[in-house]
């Protein structure tokens, strides 16, 4: 993965968001900071890089992507502030900085989440497209929906939060983290197909089991790195997993049979790129990025 090109896409959404809060009638500044705090704090923004990279193979214009890129972070740091709430994950620390309720409170936090979450619906449905049909996005605001939600991200954290101190299968373990993890990576391919104007189907379908691919790898290596890494590569505790004796793939499969089953998702996920009539290099690398990032 070329850092230059994550670094541009990293710059263009977080200028996005920063626009966006600066344009926010004040209200409540504690709030207002808090969001921003945990908005802008950083992270490798991988929805975003997906809606842009996979937009821009697909022939959409980069304006037009920057509405379900802003849209998908703004979404992903709602989930990141309450997953580390104390009723949660409890976690003190998250790219290397405080926690938002560490850093506020925690009232203050659960507002920050729930105002990020609404955000994430209002930069969707409001940003100024030039080749997208109101169609689209309506159809994009059921997909963000859809992957947020009990069919998705919050039934995945659910079961996650559910299966804590239980024997967990294979099967089950996947299921959680294709809800948890994997929902709003496979929403950032669809975001960006329907920000296209491509009709073929089976294009569309290989790029979604591409991101299925690429958000269960993502999360195998999550796992691995917090057996391996540390707290301050990680910018969050090391080991925090097997701490709270959470269901991972190192746990079930053992660490060296994890580190197979990433790179077996790492193949699958070439697969379905190869089925593509496009340049793919820049998602093949990252993807290359994802099983072998240590952080």
């Amino acid at each position: 993965m070329q850092p230059e090109r994550l670094a541009v896409y990293q710059q263009r959404v977080e200028q996005h968001l920063q626009q966006h809060l600066n344009s926010r009638t004040v209200t409540d500044q504690r709030l207002l900071s808090a969001m921003s705090y945990s908005l802008l704090l950083g992270g490798k923004r991988v929805r975003p890089f997906l809606v842009y990279s996979c937009g821009t193979l697909l022939g959409a214009s980069l304006n037009d992507l920057d509405g379900p890129a802003a849209a998908l972070e703004a979404l992903h740091s709602y989930s990141l502030i309450h997953d580390d709430l104390p009723a949660m994950d409890n976690d003190d620390l998250r790219r290397g900085k405080p926690t938002c309720h560490k850093a506020f409170d925690e009232a203050t936090a659960i507002l920050a989440g729930d105002a990020l979450q609404t955000l994430a619906f209002e930069m969707l449905s409001t940003h100024p497209y030039q080749q997208v049909d109101s169609s689209s996005i309506v159809k994009m605001l059921q997909q963000l929906s859809r992957s947020a939600g009990y069919s998705g991200m919050c039934g995945g954290q659910a079961i996650d939060l559910a299966q804590t101190n239980q024997h967990t299968s294979l099967a089950q373990l996947e299921q959680m983290h294709r809800l948890k993890t994997g929902a709003l990576i496979e929403c950032a391919v669809h975001l960006a197909w329907l920000c296209s104007k491509q009709q073929n189907l089976a294009e569309r379908d290989a790029l979604v089991q591409f991101a299925q691919a690429l958000g269960l790898a993502f999360q195998v290596q999550d796992d691995i790195l917090d057996i391996e890494s540390d707290t301050s590569t990680l910018g969050k505790p090391q080991g925090s997993d097997t701490k709270a004796n959470k269901s991972t793939y190192p746990a079930l499969l053992g660490l060296d049979n994890a580190k197979a089953k990433a790179q077996q998702l790492y193949q699958d996920a070439l697969n379905a790129l190869a089925r593509l009539p496009y340049n793919t290099d820049e998602l093949r690398a990252f993807a290359q990025y994802i099983i072998e990032r240590r952080f």
